[in-house]
């Protein structure tokens, strides 16, 4: 029996209404109780009992006050201090350049960073701890791994070119770890789609931590200079290398409850609404650059042809406005208004429409350049992203269309929610099996 059938047969007993409420308080469908009674009300607007529950539930709704979330900074401050000082030591350009190729700093930081933040969650939440170790061994494994496999290429760039791609890719699969984590091996799209808007809050969160630590930095090192001190370098990268190592924990401990899902987590204010709102009024500044860059593409056809680090310019491109697409896209439907809803949802199939106009021409480059000079480690990277990405741009566009304005909102979901497996593919493969195939 349903609560709302429950309600109807009490409808004059105020003893048996409490008990129905005091069970669902007790269940945890509070909720589930206030929208059966408010349905109720509305059926039967008469009845003095829902009348006054109707009143009752109203002043609790007005009057209740958001539950305090209380952050473990207990662990969190020693386990970010943990990951600085272990960045201090790894930033020791004349020691830890591996193979006078790259820091040792570039392949660890993120594996070191993520274990910390996983053991972080995983003690917070009191559950997951051995599949967040195992996940954080992976990763530290996958950094050992790509330095073991860099030596056996034949060709000094090839070292060089997978070292970077490592390097680059690495913090792709410890993102993704932080969400298998967090969601398991099977999650719902309304979890997946809020780890991912949460985890543009943690990225968001840890650079306005970088910009106060770099001026708290550059204060610091001002006033000793001041003094005519001049700070010896191991100091100098305590400050850098050791604050940067602080930030990790300390983005996901200020915007992340562990104890909740992320679909529970809070998106309803500070810097959930700044981000939804900065995102979309991004979004019309992005469709006129495109729509400008598409007229003056005629002009300038063969550049990308001629020239790679165009080319690296158009995937960093693609990869801001799927983020931008995603953060602009709401949690929920009631979190804007009918009319600014119709044009969001223009402004993202537009941009879009766009964005696979401008990936496509940019992916016919790379592989007239491959034809023309061979494969090489970092062509093959960049068709796979630009395939990945136009890809899921399509997808999107050919359900928004499909699904109708009235399910906009849950195919976009459903779209970003499926993107991260093909990230997780393509990630795992750049890093494990490349070396092999560039032998």
């Amino acid at each position: 029996m349903d609560l709302v059938t429950e309600i109807r047969a009490a409808d004059s007993s105020p003893q048996e209404l409490e008990q129905l409420y005091q069970k669902a308080q007790e269940g945890g469908q509070t909720e589930d109780f206030q929208s059966a009674m408010m349905a109720c009300y509305e059926d039967d607007p008469d009845n003095l009992l829902f009348v006054a529950w109707f009143y009752r539930l109203q002043h609790t709704a007005v009057t209740s006050v958001k539950e305090r979330r209380e952050v473990n900074w207990a662990l969190a401050i020693p386990l970010s201090i943990l990951t600085g000082l272990m960045f201090w030591v790894l930033s020791d350009i004349e020691t830890f350049i591996y193979l006078d190729h790259i820091p040792h700093l570039a392949l660890w930081w993120s594996p070191i960073a993520t274990m910390s933040a996983l053991i972080f969650m995983a003690v917070t939440a009191k559950s997951n701890q051995v599949r967040a170790l195992a996940l954080g061994l992976g990763l530290l494994a996958a950094a050992a791994y790509a330095m073991l496999l860099a030596p056996g290429l034949d060709l000094e760039w090839k070292i060089d070119h997978y070292l970077v791609l490592a390097a680059i890719h690495i913090p792709l699969l410890c993102w993704i770890a932080l969400g298998i984590s967090v969601l398991g091996l099977k999650s719902n799209k309304e979890d997946r789609f809020a780890f991912l808007i949460k985890s543009i809050e943690v990225m968001i969160t840890a650079g306005l931590y970088l910009i106060a630590g770099v001026i708290l930095g550059a204060i610091t090192i001002g006033m000793f200079a001041a003094l005519s001190i001049s700070l010896p370098d191991i100091w100098m990268r305590l400050i850098a290398a050791g604050g940067f190592g602080l930030l990790p924990v300390l983005a996901v401990a200020s915007v992340y409850d562990p104890t909740k899902t992320p679909s529970e987590q809070d998106f309803d204010q500070g810097l959930s609404k700044f981000i939804a709102t900065m995102m979309r009024l991004l979004l019309p500044l992005t469709l006129g650059v495109l729509v400008i860059y598409i007229l003056v593409i005629p002009f300038n056809f063969l550049e990308p042809y001629n020239n790679r680090d165009v080319l690296i310019v158009y995937n960093l491109m693609l990869f801001a406005i799927m983020g931008l697409l995603l953060g602009a896209t709401p949690i929920r439907g009631d979190d804007l208004s009918p009319q600014l809803q119709k044009w969001l949802r223009r402004g993202i199939i537009t941009v879009a429409i766009l964005a696979v106009l401008i990936s496509i021409y940019a992916l016919s480059a790379v592989v007239y350049r491959t034809i023309d000079g061979g494969l090489t480690i970092n062509r093959l990277m960049i068709i796979g992203w630009n395939s990945i990405n136009i890809s899921i741009l399509l997808w999107l566009i050919y359900k928004q269309f499909r699904d109708g304005r009235e399910k906009w909102i849950d195919s976009l979901h459903s779209v970003f929610s499926l993107a991260s497996n093909p990230y997780l593919v393509w990630g795992l493969f750049l890093v494990l099996v490349i070396p092999w195939l560039f032998r």
